[in-house]
């Protein structure tokens, strides 16, 4: 079977390159298809099954990205980033970068479904950069859904302080490096100690 054309058309589909451990799982389900029963009776070596966020982490990532700036008519316009007054700009539960069919930025306008539609794919490519950056490291829970969240505001999971400690088993240092990590266009934000400060109780249990 030519694998190619597939793992193109499901490039095309998700808007984006394939990671190493997904072309991984891919292989091995073709492989399950192919006839390969000992590719279906056990995931390919080295990958590990993507963790979800639980609601404590969405209510949490709910709680601190709000879904703001509501006009009268119903949508919900993008606003600036606190800590720079622009750059990069924000749309309903913390989505940036890039929107429906274009940047976001001043004058983007969503609908509430397609802003929880965005975040619900969302949370999907968080888990699944807090899953790879953990590699396998047993991880509860609570301790998950604080790591999504934190990697949620920050994109920092792969290469933050916080990550090492965490997987070296360290939790009480994992949990102290929580709060470095509260500031924005190099000022300390209140709103983002507040943050940290939550994400490191739900990483301990709370």
């Amino acid at each position: 079977m030519k694998r190619a054309p597939i793992f193109q058309t499901l490039r095309t589909i998700i808007g984006r390159g394939l990671r190493q451990s997904e072309v991984d799982r891919l292989d091995n389900a073709l492989d399950c298809v192919g006839g390969n029963q000992d590719a279906c009776a056990s995931p390919p070596a080295g990958s590990h099954p993507d963790q979800r966020v639980g609601p404590a982490g969405i209510a949490m990532i709910k709680r601190f990205e709000g879904c703001a700036r509501v006009r009268s008519d119903g949508m919900i316009e993008a606003y600036p980033d606190p800590g720079t007054g622009g750059a990069p700009w924000t749309i309903g539960w913390g989505a940036t970068g890039h929107g429906l069919d274009a940047p976001i930025g001043p004058g983007t306008l969503w609908t509430q479904q397609q802003c929880d539609d965005r975040l619900e794919r969302d949370l999907v490519r968080y888990a699944s950069d807090v899953t790879r950056a953990l590699d396998g490291v047993p991880t509860t829970q609570s301790q998950f859904d604080a790591l999504v969240s934190f990697h949620y505001n920050t994109g920092a999971i792969a290469r933050a302080t916080l990550t090492r400690r965490h997987k070296a088993g360290d939790y009480a240092a994992a949990q102290s490096e929580f709060s470095r990590w509260n500031r924005a266009g190099g000022r300390v934000m209140r709103g983002l100690s507040r943050r940290r400060a939550a994400e490191a109780k739900l990483y301990a249990g709370g």
